[in-house]
């Protein structure tokens, strides 16, 4: 008898909806007031004009080495944000300029980490897939896949160590979904109840290759069932439904239940990084996620039906043009970092 075919359900079909009840959770959307669609709307923008200016930046040669752009996937961590408060933290892997600005680093710091310059915030050292901020509980941007994962549980095991509330919010792609030490990991967080919420950022292709034809089972939100870890699909292109699983994934870790998994359905609109000319995808395809599901658009639509001016919002766009411009002009006049930067920030054994 032939094995049983693996579910590959997509967001809103049946199966995936039953599936996430078999979790324990229906996945239910909370509202946002004029207030939180205007920060949201404001946030996403200020992520997407900024890696607009990157990808200019690049062509340039302004930018040396990786470049992996996060334009599509804006609303992830900006919803995530919106769920979490102050002390929580955040890790993530090397598609990281999105999350630096998330948790409310200086865009001119990140833009002149990008470009390699001393003011960024590695000091010009580590470039786009290794920043760091620990003053706004950012613990990178991390280049080998699937790393980010046991550090994160590392961060979540120090709160409960600590006794504090945090919550370690844990970034990754479906790529990195499977690697082994991602399983060791699923596997300790729950033995030890430790407050970190996996965040599957699923955008499909991982560096080039889809879902379909990379994984058995393309539910990555049930990867965690063998270990006892509940999870949710949730439709990573709206930021109200992010920040409703996001706020029942944190209150369920900080109140000591132990870790659960996000798998966030998103989409990048570029290709894996700036040298990825993404043939394996039509531009069809691309173009249709713009025009019918585009985070931005989204909430854009709905500050337009509930009676905001439409000039008010394109002011919002020019003030966000200013500030990456501002972001730009800072790190082209930026130094670069000193001879002796070589010799900081590195442990020496004697």
């Amino acid at each position: 008898m032939a094995p049983a075919k693996a579910s590959r359900s997509r967001p809103g079909s049946a199966a995936s909806k039953a599936a996430a009840r078999t979790n324990g959770r229906e996945p239910q959307i909370k509202p946002f007031t004029r207030e939180e669609e205007l920060e949201a709307y404001r946030q996403m923008l200020l992520i997407r004009r900024f890696e607009e200016k990157a990808g200019q930046l690049y062509g340039m040669g302004q930018i040396g080495g990786f470049c992996h752009l996060y334009i599509g996937q804006e609303a992830v961590v900006i919803g995530m944000q919106m769920a979490g408060k102050p002390g929580d933290q955040v890790i993530t892997a090397y598609r990281d300029h999105g999350h630096t600005l998330a948790v409310g680093m200086d865009p001119k710091r990140v833009m002149a980490e990008l470009t390699g310059r001393h003011g960024g915030c590695s000091k010009g050292k580590g470039g786009s897939m290794h920043m760091f901020a620990p003053e706004h509980q950012f613990y990178g941007g991390h280049g080998i896949v699937g790393a980010c994962v046991p550090l994160g549980a590392g961060l979540a095991f120090a709160n409960k160590y600590r006794g504090n509330d945090h919550v370690c919010l844990c970034y990754f792609g479906d790529g990195a979904a499977n690697q082994g030490q991602v399983y060791e990991t699923f596997n300790m967080a729950e033995l030890w109840k430790l407050p970190v919420i996996f965040i599957i950022e699923n955008n499909k292709y991982a560096m080039g290759t889809s879902i379909e034809r990379s994984s058995s089972t393309t539910d990555l939100f049930q990867r965690g069932l063998s270990f006892a870890i509940p999870g949710e699909h949730v439709d990573g292109m709206d930021v109200r439904a992010v920040r409703s699983a996001g706020e029942r994934a944190i209150a369920y870790a900080r109140s000591g239940k132990g870790p659960m998994i996000l798998e966030m359905l998103t989409y990048r609109y570029r290709g894996h990084s700036m040298s990825d000319p993404a043939k394996y995808r039509t531009r069809e395809e691309v173009q249709h996620v713009r025009e019918t599901h585009d985070p931005i658009e989204q909430v854009r639509q709905r500050l337009l039906k509930s009676g905001m001016p439409e000039d008010e919002l394109k002011k919002i766009d020019r003030e966000v043009r200013e500030i990456v411009n501002g972001a730009s002009d800072f790190a082209l006049s930026d130094p670069e970092p000193g001879a002796d930067e070589l010799y900081t920030d590195v442990l020496v054994e004697s």
